[in-house]
């Protein structure tokens, strides 16, 4: 990746430090070369290290997103040694994902009165203490209190990372190379993490998937505050308390009524409490984001049509995607009983493809535009959602498994860098990190809304099917979150293709 350079139309690089090879300007803006040179000030870290830089971003971003899936190979094990229920294990996964998505916003504010730098490394000493602890878990209370602390800790460091992509490199063909890598690794972290969580499964125990998040997150500790450039610090206001507590209590409900039906009937009272108490702590939550100062949703962000309709096919995307993995991770291990190794290689196809997809993203939107690439890829990953559908019980791993996989991993790789451009398109300085906020808290309430959603069917199907249970069970889940992927095909047919961006 080359150095990042400043476009002519700014004489201050997106760190705030000066550009040493900009033209010198005059007061009233005038580009003249007969001028005397003004003092050149030392460029900064991160037009000098641009790896580092972006390698301390996205290693922050890798260990957040594998957290999400890596434990799914390990929960049969993690199940059996801490007596989780079928369904219950699901709440491993959800505890996370409801943190991060539901505090996202909040991360982000934090971030606009600490400094994007300081809130992403602490953040992710959060994240390192509170892995620690869950692999030093010996209880299923322990685990999932060290997993909300995880996903608390990773709504702070996330929303920074995106903002500092932004602040780091300018516009154009550097920043689009930056978000090349930085997407492909976010696309393919998920399914990365299904690999990785096999791998130290199998070699180790469940408790590794935890452990590993230990030196990658030292690493970072140690890169980012020497090469990563401190953003500015937005005083005043006051934090959306209120909106935190009532959007993520909102959603944590409502995903306890969904798994809590999945466990025993529509009609049970629990679960019809739980949803009545949802609905008024999201109705709440609605109503406090139009009064207050500093809401956690700008509002603002929703006005441009390409961004809104982005932002819901974010959250339908993983709601198919997160289910995918799940239930066929369940298939493999529980059904075919393959080992934990065995399990997370059967997954490498998958993130092999994503990623390559991911990475060829940016070159298909400069030559064809963004719309284009995004109304290729949900096709694919639509086409393997629905191929999985017909999953039989004497299909196993080759014909009933890898075909549906590659063509999900492919075409979520030509999905996310896509949408990812929508949203970040025109975006403020001083609203780059509330987009990239709710772009990620979109993904995790999708995932983790999805999911809950789904487990409920599958728990549902499978308690009055009257062949084989399982595959009932899952099959209806998959055929639900087809329908998800092609809510979100309709969707994107409705974006306005923004113009191309140009490559240099």
């Amino acid at each position: 990746m080359s150095t990042p350079t400043t476009r002519d139309s700014d004489s201050t690089n997106s760190t705030g430090g000066t550009d040493p090879t900009h033209n010198t300007q005059q007061a009233g803006g005038a580009t003249t070369g007969a001028a005397p040179a003004p003092t050149r000030q030392p460029s900064s870290p991160a037009s000098r290290h641009p790896y580092l830089v972006l390698g301390a971003i996205v290693g922050t971003q890798l260990m957040i997103l594998l957290d999400a899936t890596v434990v799914n190979v390990a929960l049969p094990g993690i199940g059996t040694h801490l007596g989780f229920s079928a369904t219950g294990m699901s709440w491993v996964l959800n505890v996370y994902t409801l943190a991060f998505g539901g505090l996202l916003l909040l991360g982000s504010r934090i971030g606009d009165l600490i400094g994007r730098r300081t809130a992403m490394v602490w953040g992710v000493a959060a994240f390192t203490v509170a892995s620690i602890a869950g692999g030093l878990a010996n209880d299923a209370t322990t685990l999932l209190v060290a997993r909300g602390f995880q996903g608390a800790a990773a709504a702070l460091a996330a929303p920074s990372t995106l903002a500092l992509i932004a602040t780091s490199f300018s516009e154009g063909t550097e920043r689009n190379r930056a978000l090349s890598v930085f997407s492909a690794v976010s696309g393919a972290g998920s399914a990365i993490g299904l690999t990785a969580g096999g791998i130290l499964t199998d070699l180790g125990s469940w408790r590794w998937v935890f452990f590993i998040n230990v030196p990658v997150g030292a690493l970072i500790m140690v890169l980012a505050p020497r090469f990563i450039n401190e953003t500015a610090r937005h005083r005043g206001g006051r934090f959306d308390i209120a909106g935190a507590l009532t959007g993520t209590l909102g959603m944590a409900t409502l995903v306890y009524g969904f798994i809590r039906v999945g466990e025993s009937k529509w009609t049970d009272g629990r679960a019809l409490a739980s949803f009545v108490i949802a609905v008024a702590l999201l109705g709440a939550f609605l109503v406090n984001e139009t009064r207050v100062e500093r809401p956690l949703v700008v509002l603002r962000l929703f006005a441009d049509r390409n961004r809104a309709i982005a932002y819901s096919v974010m959250l339908l995307v993983p709601a198919g995607m997160f289910g995918v993995f799940y239930f066929s991770t369940q298939y493999l291990q529980t059904y075919l009983h393959f080992s934990p190794l065995k399990t997370g290689f059967a997954f490498l196809p998958l993130a092999g493809l994503l990623f390559v997809a991911a990475r060829l993203a940016p070159r298909m939107i400069g030559r064809f535009g963004a719309k284009t690439v995004v109304s290729i890829g949900l096709p694919i990953n639509l086409a393997g959602t629905i191929w999985i559908t017909q999953l039989g019980p004497t299909d196993g791993y080759a014909a009933g498994l890898l075909g549906p996989l590659m063509l999900v991993g492919f075409g979520v790789g030509w999905t996310m860098m896509p949408l990812n451009t929508f949203i970040l398109s025109g975006v403020q300085p001083k609203d780059a990190g509330s987009a990239s906020g709710l772009l990620q808290t979109m993904q995790q309430i999708g995932g983790s809304l999805g999911l809950s959603v789904l487990v409920t069917v599958f728990g549902t199907v499978s308690r009055h099917a009257h062949g084989n249970a399982f595959i009932d069970g899952a099959t209806a889940a998959f055929t639900l979150a087809a329908i998800f992927v092609s809510a979100a095909l309709v969707m994107v047919l409705l974006l306005k293709a923004p113009p191309k961006p140009v490559l240099r």
